[in-house]
């Protein structure tokens, strides 16, 4: 393990389990964000300002600080999401100056797959994923470019998550919630697994060549039955129904086009929410697997942890 390791991001979800881990591997850790991480020392930093972090001591460098959401082209948040994105990401590059870099991407960048073959880091990139997947997608090249490994989770879920149970939670409604298309097959990634991959990237003993990775739950899950598990940890029980794929889309071409006043506002659902919750999107993790890595944690065991934390606060 390295001696000292930069997170950016620390403050974050993603980032805060990357922190946590590193310390408890007997690392020393610089928390380098808006917010200090849970461990280490805080390094003040906002990326998007378009200032460069400060990594002095630093050994390597995990960058989790990013901008998610599914904003409207042109909006003020669109904007936030190219400057934390892309710029940060360049600042972040110039500042490493040559230290190993782990950079998380994500799969939302893999063009449909035919069929169900499984994804493999050289399955084309899509283009019309929203302002997301491009602007992740343009800092993935810059980090590739300068020789870093690139991780690509897929829905990243765990305790303290504030983007993917929320969002099911909040939609959840009178013991129902309706999701696009048929039930289909799809990974999802624990941010333990994710937390794992990025410190084994960077082990002194063997780390990982530069380039792109799959990283997964070890097994794929039904979507169906998946989000099922999510709601019923936070203790809401809902059946779960399907609208065909053709009128679901229909519904996010016109949110979108009757959200322009919005400016400021991510409207639900988006075409790139709808196609997200439809597209079976399978992991191929062969290539991490290669190096040594393995996913332990699994949906289950979240549920598990969810319970525990509720029945602790009783």
């Amino acid at each position: 393990m390295p001696t000292t390791v930069a997170v950016t991001g620390a403050g974050g979800f993603c980032g805060s389990y990357v922190a946590a881990a590193a310390a408890a591997r007997g690392a020393r850790v610089l928390s380098v964000g808006r917010r200090g991480g849970p461990v280490g020392r805080h390094v003040p930093w906002d990326p998007a300002s378009g200032s460069a972090p400060d990594l002095a001591g630093a050994d390597v460098v995990i960058h989790c600080a990013g901008a998610v959401g599914d904003p409207l082209p042109g909006s003020p948040a669109a904007a936030l999401l190219r400057t934390v994105n892309v710029t940060g990401t360049a600042r972040m590059l110039e500042a490493a100056a040559g230290r190993p870099v782990v950079w998380l991407s994500s799969a939302v960048l893999y063009a449909p797959a035919p069929g169900r073959d499984r994804v493999r880091e050289e399955h084309p990139l899509d283009d019309r994923f929203g302002v997301f997947g491009l602007t992740k997608a343009a800092g993935e090249a810059l980090a590739l470019a300068a020789g870093a490994v690139v991780l690509r989770p897929r829905a990243v879920y765990g305790v303290g998550d504030g983007h993917l149970a929320p969002r099911l939670l909040a939609r959840a409604r009178r013991g129902l919630l309706l999701l696009p298309g048929r039930d289909t097959e799809l990974s999802l990634t624990a941010v333990e697994n994710l937390a794992d991959a990025c410190l084994s990237a960077v082990d002194d003993a063997a780390p990982w060549p530069p380039g792109a990775y799959n990283i997964a739950d070890e097994s794929p899950y039904r979507r169906d039955e998946a989000v099922r598990t999510l709601l019923a940890a936070h203790g809401v029980h809902a059946r779960v129904g399907h609208l065909p794929l053709l009128p679901a889309r229909a519904v996010a071409a016109a949110v979108g086009k009757l959200s322009p006043l919005r400016r400021r506002a991510e409207p639900f659902p988006t075409r790139h929410a709808v196609d997200a919750l439809a597209r079976g999107v399978v992991l191929d993790v062969t290539k991490a697997r290669r190096q040594g890595w393995t996913a332990s944690r699994t949906l289950a065991g979240y549920a598990e942890a969810v319970a525990a934390g509720s029945a602790r606060r009783r």
